[in-house]
């Protein structure tokens, strides 16, 4: 994709369809501008809008050609040199250099972290992040977790990581700025993290690991975190019980060679192609213990926390994108002796997708909005309460949208859609991955249990949402609204005494209603005052409909049932 236009002068009565062009995202991106301006002071959207302006005009003539030839150029292993030394290289393209070089010194993950703006600080990292992950060849992935891994070490109170370490990861220079690995998933299970069998000993005095990482993300970052499990009486004079605990390792050693680390292969993805993603063997690399022993769980949940929201912020972008092609191609495209742009039935299609892209926009910033008043300190607890439930809620929700975004936006192609080297299908593969990282729908789910259970974090987001709801005049659509959110209280109330496998068996499509509930409550909340925000609420919450518990539909199931379905062709 580009600016580019395909045509010949052959003949008049030849046709050659013009390629779509991209604008500049921040121009075009009004759902991410009616978000940030709604969170931010005058003073801040004045400043923020220079700075998102100048670096969206970077995105269709700088950053998107040093995508494509990132995607062009993808990553080789090359495991030995000529003279047979295993080397274990991972070789990128110069532009994915560049591209951490312009993550670098835009402040991608620094601004986050240098709080020039308070709380508002995270509002503006996230929405250049949207401008910039559709464009980037995925080198958000690198950047979240850098930012996941300056969180953990921001908490975790260890001078030589935050003298060190903290300041590459959050640093704006090129060369000196850091990226992390995350190294969590192995063969015995993804998300199940209680089959970790890469080990910690203590040995000559340092903490060293062994086994295989199944999922290396960014596998040519700098370090990594790294979860491993304690050898019973490994520690430091025997004293160490096991579990499972958090190391931070740097990846290699003074002659930038890998350091007790061996590269097996590298994983061919159904997208992604521009990020290294590798198999590794962990053969003693040395480690440092982040936190202490047991406590991996916990300091990781710290880092999925920002990587879940890098996430989400990443499907708005997504969103954002598809809607930026189609709109271009809708005004070119002539069918039927008018442009699509003029038929009525595809402007129903794409004013639908821009009010579900716009609601999972405020979704979105209303998170990275109570992130940043958390890591400032300004969160009251039932703000932190919510931040608990909304993460996983609002990555679950996005992460499904920007699928079905990015299918309808082929689909508004047609055939030119469906064609490799329009650029296009590439919307749809990358897409696949945002249900799988940083954990699954149903992954999710089962942690938006945990958060109501452990957390009581449902009631303060009801509570939260209801308030909303008040400012919102009846001129809106917000009394269906209110009738979904009713339901759902009561769904949770119902489930709240039943069996763990009863409430199992209904997280799913009740975190994507609550989810998709919350999202219409603070879209109709931005329709109190503006106009275009109130045609998208009108129509999002015209399509969402009412919320009924499936256990109360006529078709419902007990999971008895449900098991011998779904097992039938066993």
């Amino acid at each position: 994709m580009g600016n580019q236009i395909n045509s010949s002068s052959d003949s008049p009565s030849r046709f050659y369809q013009s390629a779509p062009e991209l604008p500049n995202p921040w121009a075009a991106g009004s759902a991410i501008g009616r978000a940030l301006r709604a969170r931010v002071t005058e003073e801040q959207w004045s400043e923020f809008q220079t700075e998102l302006q100048a670096f969206g005009e970077r995105v269709p003539r700088e950053i998107e050609r040093l995508g494509l030839e990132a995607e062009r150029d993808i990553p080789v292993l090359v495991q030995y040199d000529a003279w047979g030394n295993r080397i274990d290289e991972i070789r990128t393209s110069h532009a994915w250099t560049e591209l951490d070089a312009i993550a670098a010194r835009e402040g991608m993950v620094a601004i986050g972290y240098e709080r020039k703006h308070g709380p508002a600080s995270r509002l503006l990292q996230f929405a250049k992040l949207a401008l910039f992950h559709p464009a980037s060849a995925f080198y958000t992935c690198p950047l979240a977790m850098t930012d996941g891994a300056a969180r953990v070490i921001e908490l975790s109170g260890v001078p030589a990581l935050k003298d060190h370490a903290f300041k590459h990861l959050t640093s704006r220079t090129p060369g000196e700025f850091w990226t992390s690995g995350q190294w969590m998933t192995e063969r015995s299970g993804g998300s199940d993290v209680s089959g970790t069998e890469v080990t910690a000993r203590f040995e000559g005095g340092t903490w060293r690991l062994y086994g295989d990482k199944w999922f290396t993300s960014a596998t040519t970052s700098q370090m990594a975190m790294v979860l491993a499990r304690v050898e019973s009486g490994a520690g430091q004079g025997g004293s160490t019980p096991g579990g499972l605990t958090l190391f931070y390792v740097e990846l290699r050693d003074a002659r930038g060679r890998l350091n007790g680390i061996r590269v097996n292969r590298l994983k061919d993805k159904l997208g992604t192609k521009a990020l290294p993603t590798a198999e590794l063997s962990l053969e003693g690399v040395p480690a440092m213990m982040v936190g202490n022993p047991g406590e991996g769980v916990k300091r990781v949940a710290g880092l999925l926390n920002v990587t879940r929201l890098y996430n989400s912020i990443c499907c708005v972008g997504s969103m954002a994108r598809g809607l930026q092609l189609m709109t271009s191609y809708a005004v070119e495209r002539r069918a039927f002796g008018r442009l699509i742009a003029d038929q009525p039935l595809h402007i129903e299609t794409l004013a639908t997708m821009r009010a579900r892209a716009a609601a999972s926009t405020e979704l979105v910033f209303h998170a990275v909005e109570l992130m940043g008043k958390e890591e400032c300190g300004l969160a009251t607890k039932e703000e932190s309460q919510q931040l608990r439930i909304l993460t996983p809620l609002t990555k679950l929700y996005t992460a499904r949208e920007a699928i079905a975004n990015a299918s309808e936006t082929i689909e508004s192609f047609g055939g030119a859609g469906y064609i490799e080297n329009t650029g296009v299908p590439r919307l749809l593969r990358d897409a696949q991955v945002f249900p799988i990282w940083e954990g699954t729908t149903n992954v999710l789910s089962l942690d938006t249990l945990r958060a109501m259970a452990k957390d009581g974090a449902l009631q303060p987001l009801v509570a939260d949402l209801a308030g909303r709801l008040k400012g919102v005049p009846t001129s809106l659509p917000k009394a269906r609204i209110e009738r979904r959110l009713a339901a759902l209280v009561h769904h949770a109330k119902k489930k709240a005494s039943a069996s763990p496998d009863s409430q199992q068996q209904s997280a799913r499509d009740f975190s994507l209603a609550l989810a998709e509930t919350a999202a219409g409550v603070l879209l109709l909340e931005r329709a109190v005052t503006d106009a275009t925000a109130g045609l998208a609420a009108s129509r999002f919450i015209g399509v969402i409909g009412e919320w009924i518990a499936r256990e109360d539909d006529i078709g419902a199931i007990d999971l008895a049932s449900a098991k011998k379905l779904a097992l039938e062709s066993l």
